[in-house]
C-alpha cells in the first residue's frame, strides 16, 4: 500500500514539474506490478498525454477508463476530451463529450476550446450560445478562440456582449481582448481596453496583462507609449523585454531594439528563442550585419539554444538585404537543415532587388522544386525576369504557372478609423467612398509632381505601362 501511495507520488509530481514523457513511462512500468489505477491518477496521466501529443498512450488510457468503469467520471472525462483536442483528434474529442452522462461548465468550455483549436469556430458558437450557464472561462475559452482562428472582430463583439450580461471580466479576459487588437493594430480599441485594465485594478502585479499591452502598443506603431508601459511595470520578465525588443525591430528602430537587448542581459533576465528572434528582425531591417552577427552567435554558443527555421531566415535576410550575397549563400550551405520556403523567398526576394540574375535563377528554380504551389514565387521570378528584360524566362514561368493551375490571391490591407476597419485590396473600388478616394490620391499625386517629385520606377516589377509605374493610371474611373 505504501509503495502503491509513493509511486503515485512520484507520477503525480513528474507531471506537475513538466515531465509529462517520463510520468508516462513510469505509469506503464508500475502498471506491470499490479498497481492500483484510481480516477485521479488516470486522469492526470491522461493530461500529461494531451501535454506531449501522444495519443497513442492516450487512447490506452481512454480504454482502461472504460474498462473500469471510470467513465462515469467527469474530470477524468474532461481530461480525456482536453487529451483529444490536443493531439488534433477533434472528432474523439466531440464523441467523449457527447457520451458524457453529465457535463458541467468546464467540460464545455474545453470542448470550446479545443473547437476553436481544430478552427470549428461556428460550431464553438454553437455550443457556447446553447448553454445554461457560462462563466468567465466559458467567455475566453470562446474570445481568445476566436482570436486564434483571425476572427478577432468576433471576438471583441462577444467581449462586448460579455460585458453587457454583467459578467465577470478576469486577467486572461484582458489579455485575450488585448492580443486581438494587436493582431488587428486597433489602437482606440487596444486604449480603451488599457483603460478598463486600470479600472479593474490589473496593471499592477499582473505580468500578462502588462505583456500584453506593452505588445498591442508596439505592433500598433507607439513605441513612446509601449516604453513607457514598459518602465511603469513593476516586475518584467523575458515576455515583457521580448516583446519591447521586437515592437522596436518592426519599427525599423534596430539600435534601441539591441540595446534594450543588451539592457536585458545586464539585469540577468536570459533570453529566449522568440527574444532572439526579435533581435535578429531588428538587425535585418536596420542593416546591421555584424550586430546581427553577435545575436546569432550569442544564442547558439552562449545561451546554447539551437537555431530555429526562423532564426536562419532572418539572418539569410539580414546578409542578403545588405548585399552580402555570398556570405548568405554560404551560410544556407552550411545550415544543417533544409532551408525552407520562406527562407528562399526572402533570398529571392533579396537578389532581384540587387539585380543579381545569376543567384535570382538559381534560388528561384530550388523554391519552385521546393514549394511549387506557391503563387508568390512564380510571381517575383515572373516579374524580376521582366524587369531584366528576359521575356523568354517570362513565358516559362508564367507557362509553369498555367501547367500547375496556381493562380496569385490579391494582396489585401486596411486601415482603423473611428473604431471601423476598411479593408482594400488592389484595383478594389467595393468601397462606399472608392470614387473620392481616387479622386484625393490623383490630387495628392499632381501636387508631389508640382513639387518636384519624381518616381523611381526602377524597381516596379508589376507588368504594367510606365504611366501606371509613375503613379498616373485613371484612378477616379
Amino acid at each position: 500500500m505504501h509503495r502503491t501511495l509513493s509511486n503515485a507520488k512520484t507520477i503525480t509530481n513528474l507531471i506537475h514539474q513538466g515531465q509529462s514523457r517520463q510520468a508516462i513511462v513510469l505509469f506503464h512500468q508500475v502498471l506491470k506490478n499490479g498497481f492500483k489505477i484510481t480516477e485521479f491518477l488516470l486522469s492526470a496521466i491522461v493530461r500529461a498525454c494531451g501535454r506531449v501529443a501522444a495519443i497513442k498512450e492516450g487512447k490506452q488510457f481512454h480504454c482502461m477508463a472504460i474498462r473500469h468503469g471510470f467513465n462515469r467520471d467527469i474530470i477524468l472525462m474532461t481530461s480525456l476530451l482536453d487529451m483529444y483536442s490536443k493531439c488534433n483528434n477533434i472528432t474523439e474529442a466531440r464523441l467523449v463529450f457527447d457520451e458524457m452522462p453529465q457535463r458541467d461548465v468546464i467540460a464545455t468550455n474545453s470542448m470550446i476550446s479545443g473547437l476553436c483549436w481544430s478552427h470549428l469556430t461556428l460550431e464553438a458558437i454553437e455550443l457556447f450560445s446553447n448553454m445554461s450557464r457560462r462563466d468567465a472561462g466559458s467567455w475566453n475559452s470562446l474570445i481568445s478562440g476566436l482570436g486564434h482562428n483571425s476572427e478577432g472582430r468576433t471576438g471583441l463583439v462577444f467581449f462586448e456582449k460579455m460585458r453587457l450580461e454583467g459578467a465577470e471580466v478576469d486577467v486572461m479576459t484582458m489579455v485575450s481582448v488585448l492580443s486581438i487588437c494587436s493582431d488587428l493594430a486597433a489602437l482606440s480599441n487596444g486604449k480603451q481596453f488599457h483603460g478598463l485594465v486600470i479600472k479593474y485594478g490589473f496593471e499592477l502585479g499582473y505580468l500578462p496583462v502588462g505583456n500584453a499591452i506593452i505588445d498591442m502598443y508596439a505592433r500598433c506603431g507607439c513605441m513612446e507609449d509601449a516604453c513607457l508601459c514598459f518602465k511603469n511595470m513593476p516586475l518584467k520578465n523575458v515576455i515583457s523585454w521580448t516583446a519591447l525588443i521586437t515592437g522596436y525591430g518592426k519599427q525599423g528602430r534596430g539600435v534601441e531594439a539591441l540595446e534594450a537587448f543588451d539592457t536585458m542581459e545586464v539585469e540577468g533576465v536570459a533570453p529566449n528563442k522568440i527574444t532572439f528572434l526579435g533581435a535578429l528582425y531588428a538587425c535585418s531591417h536596420a542593416g546591421l550585419v555584424q550586430e546581427g552577427w553577435r545575436v546569432f552567435n550569442t544564442m547558439v554558443h552562449k545561451y546554447s539554444i539551437a537555431p530555429m527555421m526562423e532564426h536562419y531566415t532572418c539572418m539569410v535576410d539580414l546578409l542578403a538585404r545588405s548585399n552580402c550575397f555570398s556570405e548568405a549563400y554560404k551560410f544556407i550551405e552550411r545550415m544543417p537543415v533544409k532551408p525552407d520556403t520562406r527562407l528562399l523567398t526572402a533570398f529571392l526576394s533579396s537578389c532581384c532587388y540587387h539585380k543579381n540574375l545569376e543567384l535570382a535563377r538559381s534560388v528561384g528554380k530550388k523554391l519552385l522544386e521546393s514549394a511549387p504551389e506557391e503563387a508568390g514565387a512564380y510571381m517575383l521570378l515572373s516579374n524580376f525576369y521582366g524587369l531584366v528584360g528576359d521575356l523568354q524566362g517570362v513565358a516559362k514561368v508564367r507557362r509553369l504557372m498555367l501547367d500547375r493551375g496556381i493562380r496569385k490571391e490579391k494582396a489585401c490591407t486596411w486601415i482603423e478609423i473611428n473604431k471601423t476597419v476598411h479593408s482594400f485590396q488592389s484595383g478594389d473600388r467595393s468601397h462606399p467612398l472608392s470614387k473620392e478616394i481616387y479622386n484625393y490620391l490623383q490630387h495628392l499625386f499632381k501636387k508631389l509632381k508640382s513639387n518636384g517629385y519624381v518616381p523611381d520606377t526602377s524597381m516596379v516589377m508589376q507588368n504594367v505601362d510606365e504611366q501606371t509605374k509613375g503613379g498616373d493610371s485613371s484612378w477616379s474611373q
